[in-house]
C-alpha cells in the first residue's frame, strides 16, 4: 500500500451529517408530559429469561419495558399491528437519531411507511449519556443474539438466542409454523443494552448494562403495534450471549391508557408522502 502525499489532508476533511433533522417532524413531548400524568396500567406480560413474549398496543396508549428482578437487556421488535411488513427499521433510526435513541426520540417503520411507530417518553437510564468507551444504552446498532452466527462462529446449535426466542413467541402469537414466522423477526432495538464502536478497530462492544430493578423506558405508540419482547440469554451482556451460562431475569411489558382528553390534537402518522413513483 502506498500512503499518498495528501493523505492527511483528505482525512482532516470535516465531516457532515448525512441527514440534518431539522426539518423532521418533531413530537409534541408536552402533550405526551402531560398524558402521562393520568395513567392507568390496562395489560402487563413477562418476558421470561431466556424467551419472549408478544403484546399489543393500541395507537394513543404507552407501555414500558421494565427491569423487574436483575439487570437485564431485553430485544424488541415492533409491527404495526395491521400489516407485518411494516416493521421498525433499525437503520433508518439509527441514520435519524444515531446510534442509541432515549427520550424524544423515536422508533421509525420500514419502507413504504417510514412514520413513526413509537415514540419514547421517558428512560430513567438517560443519565447514562456516553461513557468514556463511547458506550450508551438503548442501541439500535446491534441486529440481534442469533443461532446462525453463532453456529458459523462456534459450531453449536443454541436455541435461545433472542431472534429464536422472538421467533417463536411471533409464531405463537400468530398460531403458524416457525417458518412463516421466521421472516417478520427483524432487527431490533437492543433495550437496556450498553454498546459502542472500539475506536481502535471500530468493532462493536458490549459491556455490563447499567440497568437494575425498576428502571424503565416508555413508549408512546404512534400507530396500533404489535410487539415482541426477548430477555436476551447475554443477560446483563457484560461477558457473552447465545449460552446459558450468564445470570438471566424477566422483563415485565406494562400497558397503560392515558384520559383522551390530554391527548387533544394528537393524530396517528399517515403513511410516507413519497409517491412510489420511481421516476417513472
Amino acid at each position: 500500500m502506498t500512503i499518498p502525499q495528501d493523505a492527511a489532508a483528505r482525512k482532516a476533511i470535516s465531516p457532515v451529517v448525512c441527514y440534518p433533522v431539522e426539518t423532521l417532524p418533531a413530537p409534541d413531548m408536552a402533550l405526551y408530559e402531560q398524558a402521562r400524568t393520568t395513567l392507568t396500567k390496562v395489560s402487563e406480560v413477562v418476558a421470561p429469561a431466556r424467551d419472549a413474549a408478544t403484546f399489543r398496543v393500541k395507537a394513543g396508549q404507552f407501555f414500558r419495558i421494565k427491569s423487574i428482578e436483575g439487570s437485564q437487556v431485553g430485544d424488541l421488535n415492533l409491527w404495526s399491528a395491521d400489516d407485518l411488513q411494516e416493521r421498525f427499521y433499525s437503520g433508518k433510526t439509527r441514520a435519524l437519531h444515531g446510534t442509541h435513541i432515549t427520550t424524544g426520540e423515536r422508533m421509525w417503520s420500514s419502507f413504504p411507511g417510514l412514520r413513526p411507530m413509537a415514540t419514547v417518553t421517558y428512560d430513567t437510564l438517560g443519565w447514562y449519556g456516553i461513557d468514556e468507551f463511547g458506550g450508551s444504552v438503548h442501541d439500535v446498532i446491534g441486529t440481534r443474539c442469533d443461532p446462525y452466527t453463532h453456529n458459523l462462529l462456534s459450531g453449536g446449535h443454541y436455541h435461545h438466542c433472542c431472534h429464536s426466542n422472538l421467533t417463536r413467541a411471533l409464531a405463537a402469537h400468530l398460531g403458524c409454523s416457525l417458518k412463516e414466522a421466521e421472516p417478520h423477526v427483524h432487527d431490533v432495538l437492543n433495550v437496556f443494552m450498553c454498546t459502542g464502536f472500539t475506536r481502535d478497530t471500530g468493532q462493536y462492544f458490549m459491556k455490563a448494562s447499567p440497568v437494575r430493578p425498576g428502571d424503565y423506558i416508555e413508549f408512546f405508540a404512534e400507530i396500533d403495534v404489535l410487539g415482541a419482547l426477548s430477555a436476551c440469554p447475554g443477560g446483563d451482556c457484560s461477558s457473552e450471549h447465545s449460552s446459558d451460562t450468564a445470570a438471566c431475569h424477566p422483563l415485565l411489558i406494562e400497558v397503560f391508557d392515558a384520559d383522551p382528553a390530554t391527548l387533544n390534537g394528537w393524530q396517528s402518522p399517515a403513511m410516507n408522502g413519497y409517491d412510489r413513483s420511481h421516476g417513472l
